[in-house]
């Protein structure tokens, strides 16, 4: 159902109180420090930037209609441009000043008969991927929607040459820094879910796609790619689809905790072919750090983990603008055997509150030397704040280094921008929102976090907290 209550005051809240208003592009004026020399490519960032249309008020984060944020850095100087993503429903609902389609989270308005008939919308909200000649929105319910590099002006959906029928093509790709391959899954719903399977060429263009059947509907985020595998992990959460085929709930609200299931794990090889499947001890995750296979030829896996599906509630309350639920994770380490077909040991490696973990570009499917997070201040409820804090956890001595961005400030997903001039090194970049000014910035940290921001750029007008992005190099 939809929902007419309003954001409340929470200071993060202000950031989402009002739809996000968009900007052309503009230079930025430097707030403190300076852009580093050797600091040149685009920042791209994707998140929920409307959350109402009229006095409706969308039922879950994830509903809320996506907008881009290019951040470029040149020679001489930052711009930056900020567009909605043009999808038909976000066209066909801006035309009528109302919400037409069910989402996550909600239920199509109207009679019963539009649950059956009418597609829920796709919200292009929730990553990106940066093409050599597009950018990709991405979405986890179907086609990506394609995007200008430079003007960020939206092309229409992608079907990536073999995407037929809308299937969806999910929010977390994985790029082989090597070979330039990238691969992909998505998840068709149905009697069981159907895990597809995609491996491009560098361009985007799918050259092969494998099915898999799973065993009911799951709720599936994100995977790894771990060296010479592809490992998912499917957790106990499952879909009852009754309330849904009556009306009388959405997609969100009708799935359920069966931590007696245990979670699932499946290996594919690079060719999309069952290595092996398994079972393990029940947990949920939304997103993995990283994978690799160590020198015994074990898969080591590192994921945000958490206990149980409070985490769905708690999103649920970010968008109302005042959140109540306690939601723990911590960051784990699993080490897999893909010859027995086992998990052999899991530890848990960082016992703190953390999500959004990234490693540089360079280092997906190999050991990591560091993992950034996005984590809590020191001192705070975790129950009614938002992550003001990055984190670099050191791989090796497993020490963790933090990014306090102050009270009342909110930095989105930490990005990593290799330094093109040292392989080793590299710059964090992220948007930080700071309800103390409701104003919005760029900060520039050096990859230690150690010191405090190298560059702060302000913004033309809020950007809401969002999901995910990424760093195009120039």
């Amino acid at each position: 159902m939809h929902t007419t209550s309003k954001p409340a005051t929470q200071t993060w809240a202000k950031a989402i109180a009002q739809p996000a208003e968009e900007f052309s592009l503009t230079t930025l004026p430097v707030l403190a420090g300076k852009i580093p020399a050797n600091l040149r490519g685009t920042l791209y960032r994707n998140g929920p930037a409307r959350l109402e249309r009229g006095t409706t008020h969308v039922g879950h984060w994830f509903d809320g209609d996506g907008a881009i944020l290019a951040v470029d850095f040149t020679d001489t100087e930052a711009t930056a441009l900020y567009r909605y993503v043009q999808t038909q429903g976000y066209q066909e609902e801006a035309a009528a000043g109302q919400f037409l389609y069910g989402n996550y989270g909600m239920t199509a308005p109207g009679p019963i008969w539009n649950q059956w008939f009418k597609p829920i919308k796709n919200a292009a909200n929730t990553s990106v991927l940066a093409l050599p000649d597009k950018l990709l929105a991405l979405w986890e319910g179907g086609n990506p929607y394609a995007l200008d590099l430079k003007t960020l002006q939206t092309w229409g959906c992608d079907d990536l040459g073999k995407l037929e029928n809308n299937l969806p093509y999910s929010a977390h790709p994985k790029i082989d820094a090597q070979t330039g391959e990238i691969f992909n899954f998505g998840v068709t719903p149905g009697l069981n879910a159907t895990l597809n399977l995609y491996k491009s060429d560098a361009t985007g263009r799918i050259l092969k796609h494998a099915t898999f059947a799973l065993k009911g509907v799951s709720l599936v985020h994100d995977f790894v790619l771990a060296g010479e595998y592809l490992v998912f992990f499917i957790p106990p959460v499952r879909l009852n689809p009754l309330p849904i085929l009556i009306g009388l709930n959405n997609f969100s609200d009708s799935l359920e905790w069966q931590p007696q299931l245990g979670t699932e794990f499946l290996v594919f090889d690079r060719n999309l072919a069952l290595v092996c499947r398994g079972e393990t001890k029940a947990w949920y995750q939304w997103h993995f750090a990283n994978g690799y296979v160590d020198d015994r030829g074990h898969i080591i896996v590192d994921v945000v983990r958490y206990e149980d599906f409070q985490t769905n509630q708690y999103l649920k309350e970010v968008a109302t603008g005042e959140t109540h639920t306690v939601a723990k994770s911590a960051l784990w380490k699993i080490c897999l055997d893909p010859q027995l077909g086992k998990v052999r040991t899991m530890e848990n490696i960082l016992d703190r509150h953390c999500e959004f973990p990234v490693i540089p570009p360079h280092a997906v499917g190999k050991e990591p030397q560091q993992i950034y997070l996005s984590v809590h201040r020191p001192g705070i409820d975790p129950r009614k704040e938002m992550f003001g804090a990055i984190a670099r956890f050191d791989y090796q001595t497993q020490t963790l280094a933090i990014a306090d961005c102050g009270e009342n400030r909110y930095p989105t997903e930490p990005i990593y921008a290799p330094n093109p001039e040292n392989p080793n090194r590299g710059w964090i970049v992220t948007i930080v929102y700071d309800g103390n000014t409701d104003s919005s910035e760029v900060w520039i940290l050096s990859d230690r976090l150690t010191e405090p921001p190298i560059c702060r750029l302000r913004l033309p007008s809020v950007v809401p907290m969002g999901f995910h992005g990424t760093w195009k190099p120039a």
